[in-house]
């Protein structure tokens, strides 16, 4: 009788202690960590390192994935016909925040869901493009970091003279897809006649057409050409990288993405520096700030990254004063 009553005591006590954990299990269940969704313009692994300083800039502001943050990522592998699948996938699952590597990735979360909070980064003006009202009060959904390329491409040509002296045409190939193709086509070419250098445009509208302008290139005996600013050339930077090696072709670039790719030389916004600025906003968003009321960052540091060895098996030799102004020498 005794070891009856022993064991319902035992049970008693059993309950009580279910019933006086519980709230704490509740609280628990309560405090959901974040999600942030993150849309890649290429393919993850790539990108995965590009956007290296976003992340190590969340993780030192105090954002641990795996602990107080979760990631939720998406690929482009730099084709157009993704984007609003990508788009559809990552707005369904209710992200806290969207992270947007590019100006087009961003508006088609916003087509998607304009209701969604997003950070983004950008070398496209994101008010011509209609992303937000204006610079200093988005007043939308979205904020983020933008610089814009300015007289980079100056630069870039006077750089890609300091390598090869002797050079005096070169080719460049323009996505006729992009926000300011006309713009930007016309910049280049007005900048390599003051560089000394003739510029032999090619238009594309897809990827697959970059196997044939390359091709075309060798052909006219070009050895030097230069990728400009693409959603499709840039999600698919390696192969294209790949196929310009294959026809002698030195590229470069006007972002280090490229040069790690294997462009000979990059010059132009410093993209860590945008993935940093928008860690900054991504942190002050998901403790409570509205996007639409925090300005859009606009970082001004320009980077110029060299990879000797891509030159190398190219048959080029960087000269080393070219080597000593490199923000970064891939070995």
């Amino acid at each position: 009788m005794g070891m009856e009553v022993a064991l319902k005591r035992r049970l008693l006590l059993g309950l009580m202690g279910a019933g006086a954990a519980s709230p704490r299990l509740l609280l628990a269940q309560a405090a959901r960590v974040p999600t942030v969704a993150v849309l890649y313009i290429g393919e993850s692994e790539d990108e995965e390192a590009a956007a290296k300083p976003f992340f190590d800039a969340m993780a030192r502001l105090g954002w641990i994935e795996g602990k107080n943050i979760a990631y939720d990522r998406h690929a482009g592998k730099g084709a157009r016909p993704y984007l609003e699948t990508m788009a559809s996938k990552a707005s369904g699952a209710e992200p806290d925040l969207v992270f947007a590597t590019t100006v087009t990735l961003a508006l088609a979360l916003q087509k998607e869901n304009s209701a969604l909070r997003m950070v983004f980064v950008s070398m496209t003006d994101p008010v011509a493009a209609g992303l937000v009202a204006s610079l200093a009060k988005p007043g939308r959904n979205a904020t983020g970091a933008y610089q814009a390329q300015g007289d980079a491409a100056h630069k870039r040509f006077a750089l890609v003279r300091q390598a090869m002296p002797e050079l005096k045409r070169m080719g460049a190939v323009f996505d006729r897809n992009g926000f300011d193709y006309q713009e930007r086509r016309a910049n280049h070419e007005k900048t390599a006649r003051a560089a000394g250098i003739q510029l032999v445009a090619m238009d594309f509208t897809n990827f697959e057409a970059i196997a044939k302008i390359f091709a075309q290139f060798r052909r006219d005996g070009i050895r030097v050409a230069e990728v400009t600013p693409s959603f499709a050339l840039t999600g698919r930077r390696r192969e294209a990288a790949q196929l310009a090696e294959r026809n002698e072709i030195a590229l470069v670039a006007h972002r280090a993405e490229w040069a790690d790719a294997g462009a000979i030389l990059s010059y132009g916004v410093d993209i860590g520096e945008n993935y940093r600025r928008a860690a900054a906003l991504a942190n002050r968003i998901l403790k409570g700030a509205k996007p639409g009321d925090l300005p859009v960052e606009r970082p001004n540091r320009l980077e110029l990254v060299v990879n000797p060895k891509a030159a190398r098996a190219l048959g080029i030799t960087l000269p080393n004063a070219l080597l000593k102004q490199a923000n970064r020498v891939i070995a």
